[in-house]
């Protein structure tokens, strides 16, 4: 995978999984389920003279519904988000 590495106050987000659901014994497919909104941020950048950077790579955080860039790599989807777009840390 190549390095990524954000500039300025954005973060690089890895979204969990999202669960497997079904419906009395009905598989709800891909294309149905709804978007995880938290997962596990993978890179920062060092923030801006305005905004400190407060999150750091490892944190457990929930996001907006319509929070970041989508982006693929190597079969792997990842969010680019400013930190301001992230609603909480999970501790």
């Amino acid at each position: 995978m190549a390095k990524i590495q954000p500039l300025a106050d954005r973060v690089l987000v890895k979204p969990a999984a999202a669960e497997e659901k079904t419906v009395g014994g009905i598989i709800i497919p891909d294309s149905a389920k709804e978007k995880p909104l938290r997962g596990e941020v993978l890179a920062v950048g060092n923030g801006t003279k305005d905004e400190e950077m407060v999150l750091k790579a490892g944190d457990q955080v929930l996001y907006g519904k319509y929070a970041g860039t989508e982006l693929e790599l190597d079969g792997e989807k990842f969010l680019i988000m400013r930190q301001s777009d992230v609603l909480a840390r999970i501790s």
